[in-house]
Order: C-alpha cells, then structure tokens, then sequence
C-alpha cells in the first residue's frame, strides 16, 4: 500500500487502520502511526482506532485520541463517536469526563439519535443520577426496548420500584414489546415490594408470551417467591431449572433458612457443587432473619471446619447474630477475628459493631468503636443513637443526633425511633414533643405506628395519660397492639382505671390471643380492689382458650449461649438447674419471700 500510494487513499487506509485496531492480532501502536500519517483520516478511522482502545481497557487512550480529533478543526464526531465514549466513561471514577462528553453531545444535537440517546440515559444511570436519566428520558423523541430497559432497571436499583411497575405500564400503552431484560426488572420490583399477586401476573405474561426463562430471569422469579413467602413456587423453578448456577442455589438455601426450614437449606447447602462463601452467607442471614442466632453461629463456627473462608458479609451477619442473642463474649472474637485477618472496618461492618456492643451492654466500646470508623452513613449514626438510648444515655443520644445533623446527613424514621425512645427513657417530655413534631414539619417524614407507640410511652411514663389518648384518637391508622399497650401499661402503674379499662378492651380487640394482657388488665382491677372485675378478666381469658406464653431467658457463659423456657427439662444440666433454683427459692424463703419456683421444681424433678 505503501509502495504504490494506496495508504495516501483515506478509505483504503481507514480499512487497515480498523485490521490494526479490531482484529485478534490487533497493534495499537502499529493503528496509531498508520492513523497519524494518514493524510486526511476519515472519522471511520478515529472511531475504530477508539474502539480499539476501549476494548483493550485503554479507557483514558481513547478519551486523548478523541480530544486530539476534536483538535483536527476539520473533522467532526459522528453518531458512532459517542455510544463508544459514552459506554467507555460509565465508570463512576469518569463521572467529569463523561459529563464533559454528554455536553458535547447536547452541543452537536447528538441527542436525538437512537445509540447515542441510549448509551447517555445508560452513563447517567451508572453515575447515579436518575434524575437527569429520566429526564432525558421524557425530552427523547426516540425510545425503544433498550431505553424503557435502562430507565425501568435504573429506578428498580434506586428501590423506586412502584415507579419502575408504572414505567412498565406505560411501556405496555406505548405497545413496547418487554424481553427478558423488562421481565427482570419488574419481577424484580416485585421482590422488594413483596407483592405476590404482581410477580404471580408477570410469571403468567412471560409463560403465556413465549419469553425465555435463561438463568437470570429464573433466579429473579425464585427470589420473588422466596421473598414473597411462596416456597413450592419457587422450588417448582429450581427443580425444573436444566443449568442452576450459583445464584439459583443460594436463593433456595436462603429462602428455606428464612423460613425456618434449616435441615433442607443444610441440605442444599451441602449439594452445591461449588465450594463459595456466598450461600454459607445466605444460610447464616436466613438463620438470623427467623431469628435463629444460635444455629447462625454454629453455622459460622461449621463454616470455618470445612474451610470457607469468611468474607465481610459472614462478619456482619455474625455480629447480627451475636446482637439478637446479646452474646458479647462471641461479638468479641468475632471483632478480634476482623483485626486478625484485616478485614477493613467499612460502614457495614462498622454498623455492625456498634450495634452489637451497645446490644450486648458495652456501650462505652460502642461509642470508642464508632468514633474509629473511618466512614459514617445514617445508618451508622442511628446505631449509636439508637444504643445510646436503650441504655439510658438521653442527653447522649440527642447530642449525637445534633451532631449528625450538623453534618449535613439526613435522618430516617430509624433515627427519629432512636430519639423518641431516648427521650422516653430519659423522661425528656418537651423534646420528644419538639423532635416528633419536627419529623414531619422539618424533615418530612411521615410518623409510623412506632413512633406514636413512642410518644404515647413517653407521655404515659410522664402521667400525662389524657393527652396519650388524644393522640391515639389523632392517628390517621389503624393503631396496633404495641400504641394501645403502651398507654395500657402507663395506666396500670399510675393507677387510673378509667382509661386503663377502656384502652384495654380496645388492645384485646386489636390482640385478643395476648395472655400477658387479660394478665396485666386483672393485676390492674386487683390493685384497685375491684376483685368482681379482676376475677371476670381470668374468666374472659380462660373462656377465649388463651395460656400464658411461657417466659424465656439466656445467659451467655464461655461463649456459649444457655437458653430457658418454664417448664422445659430440654437442657443436658436440667436437673442440677432445678435443683439449684430450688435450694434458691427456699433460701427467699428464709428472708421472708414468697416463690412458686420449688413447685416447678419438685413436679419436673418428679
């Protein structure tokens, strides 16, 4: 080419700048100098030449080789320019480049172009900025299939996902065909909105319109099932699935750990044919989400012994654990465990810690933990506020809620729980007031049941009572067992039975399967000395089949977590238990308390 002048040709050098630049034995370098003594190369070439670097990972080659096109003066991008840069700048490290581009694009009326509207609706999203996505979106006067995708997708990762449904529905009026792609999106939504009627609908639409159930689709509709409580759905999928991947496997272990049905994730879990840390995650977050701590921890503990090596998540989950079942000892191996292997301290794990040491009641190790976390988000803020709070730090837990504002986060109902209850606990009338007012007057948050559960605590404890119930009567919902008990409660320990009777029959409306309620209403008539009223709340229990829930504690000792119920002779040292709580109530005895324990005793003993 050289030789007879073909390379002075701008097409015929276009054609081996691309070879240089696309095919399997691609030289860049080699592209770059046919490309810079090229006469007038054309914008095929300076596009390829682009490409070429972009697929190599030359990111910040390609941005320098277009900035020295635009320097031609001559020539201009095209239509192709920009999907590539566009595509190559969604990293959010970029975001200035890839903003400096879009303008450019606005610039040349770029916009209007299918590709190039895509790829920028794409970039925007990947930067976070939904906003300015979506109004590209609405300003677009083209769109099709993979715009409704990204946009729909776009909200569904932000958690707006009854906007993603309505973008679905308007999708469906433009008559927009959905692919696998929108069926994942919506089913998706589905999942977080827990609506099994919706993800049902959009299971029938897929089987009735011939859409492939690939792998991903699949797992989507297994982990709406799961999550939407419907686990022979689910099943149903994974059993018939030809290819599971891990993903498939992890949602069934989860699902079935979630639910309470440890032995068939265990069993699961043990038929993956992979070994990953992933559904051993699963597994242990399930566990701790029913509330079975104990089995979370021994599963870590069993994790360990078939070598799987922990990863961040595991920690958090175990710290969770220990949080539940109040096991510090354990949080505190687990803690020495993440120094040891140096697992960095993010806000996650940072949160984590927090919690469980004010949980399990060493608050000064969680505040001198929160103050070396190197990163903070509300949620980490609201921990220590929260913690704060359940030990009696009032004045604490409102400085830090001051300071947290200071800084310029915005507080969640979370946080506004954990400065009610602050104050509830510190007596502090006039400043719960003030901060449930602010809720929504400053910060436009929307009380829930729990914090006018809260307020009524607070001004129960505080003896106003008349002002509690007028707040009740106040509640634009529904108020449930946890509003009226409290008021229930704060009636009983300052002894006014006309309020306490009628906030009664409405909690045993609301709850009527609450023994500790007819209990508390009877204790309430017996302090008064209203003996008729107080024998006729046994009578309504024993009539409506309710029985005491049995009481339950643990205690934690050498990391081990001991747990009891009344009644039950489950442990390996009941019997010397008994024994010891017998030798105990006679010794109450001898300093003139009464107990019914030795009756438990001598029957189980027995």
């Amino acid at each position: 080419m050289v030789l007879i002048g073909l390379v002075d040709d701008s097409f015929a050098a276009s054609r081996l700048i691309a070879f240089c630049a696309l095919s399997e034995s691609r030289s860049l370098e080699y592209c770059m100098k046919v490309l810079y003594h090229t006469q007038e190369p054309n914008v095929f070439s300076w596009n390829v030449t682009m490409r070429g670097h972009v697929e190599s990972g030359d990111i910040e080659g390609a941005i320098l080789l277009y900035k020295r096109m635009l320097r031609c003066g001559s020539l201009k991008p095209d239509s192709h320019t920009y999907p590539l840069l566009l595509k190559a700048c969604s990293c959010p490290s970029l975001n200035c480049v890839g903003l400096t581009i879009l303008g450019h694009v606005l610039k040349f009326g770029f916009q209007f172009y299918l590709f190039v509207h895509n790829a920028s609706i794409s970039m925007l999203l990947s930067y976070g900025h939904l906003e300015a996505a979506y109004d590209m979106f609405n300003k677009g006067c083209v769109r099709d299939l993979v715009t409704w995708n990204s946009i729909i997708t776009g909200f569904v990762r932000r958690g707006l996902v009854n906007e993603a449904v309505k973008l679905y529905r308007e999708m469906e009026a433009e008559k927009v065909k959905p692919d696998e792609i929108t069926m994942i999106g919506v089913v998706s939504s589905c999942s977080q909105l827990q609506d099994l009627n919706l993800g049902r609908e959009f299971h029938r639409y897929i089987e009735e319109h011939g859409i492939e159930l690939t792998v991903p689709l699949t797992n989507a509709l297994m982990d709406m099932y799961v999550k939407c409580g419907d686990l022979l759905a689910a099943r149903f999928l994974f059993d018939n699935m030809a290819q599971k991947s891990l993903v498939s496997w992890t949602t069934m272990v989860l699902g079935y750990s979630r639910f309470g049905f440890l032995d068939v994730a265990r069993e699961l879990l043990f038929k993956i044919p992979e070994k990953s840390v992933v559904p051993w995650n699963a597994i242990i977050s399930g566990c701790v989400h029913a509330k079975q701590s104990k089995e979370a921890l021994n599963l870590f503990h069993e994790m360990q012994i078939n070598s799987i090596e922990p990863d961040k998540v595991t920690m958090v989950n175990c710290l969770c654990a220990c949080s539940q079942l109040g096991a510090l000892d354990v949080g505190i191996w687990i803690h020495h465990y993440i120094e040891k292997h140096n697992l960095s301290l993010d806000v996650a794990m940072g949160t984590a810690l927090v919690d469980m040491y004010a949980k399990c009641g060493n608050i000064a190790k969680a505040v001198q933990v929160f103050e070396e976390i190197p990163q903070r988000n509300c949620l980490t803020w609201t921990s220590i506020i929260c913690g704060l709070a359940l030990h009696g730090n009032a004045r604490d837990a409102l400085s830090y809620f001051s300071k947290m504002i200071n800084i310029g986060l915005i507080p969640d109902e979370i946080t506004f729980l954990g400065v009610l209850s602050a104050c509830c606990h510190g007596g502090l009338v006039e400043e719960g007031r003030k901060y449930f007012s602010q809720m929504s007057s400053k910060f436009n948050i929307s009380p829930k049941l729990k914090h006018y559960s809260c307020m009524v605590d607070l001004l129960g404890r505080a003896g106003h009572l008349e002002e509690a119930e007028d707040l009740i009567k106040n509640i634009p919902m529904a108020p449930d067992a946890a509003v009226l008990g409290a008021l229930f409660f704060a009636c009983r320990v300052h002894g006014n039975v006309l309020i306490g009777e009628r906030t009664a029959f409405k909690l045993l409306e609301v709850d009527p399967q609450d023994s500790g309620n007819y209990v508390l209403l009877a204790s309430m008539y017996s302090e008064a000395k209203m003996w008729k009223e107080a024998r006729s709340a046994r009578k309504m229990m024993e009539d409506r089949g309710v029985e005491k829930t049995p009481g339950c504690s643990s205690i934690e000792i050498n990391g081990i977590v001991h747990e009891f119920i009344v009644r039950d002779a489950s442990h390996p040292l009941s019997e010397r238990i008994y024994e010891c709580l017998v030798s105990l109530a006679k010794q109450l005895e001898l300093l003139g308390f009464t107990s019914n324990v030795p009756a438990y005793g001598d029957d189980l003993l027995s």
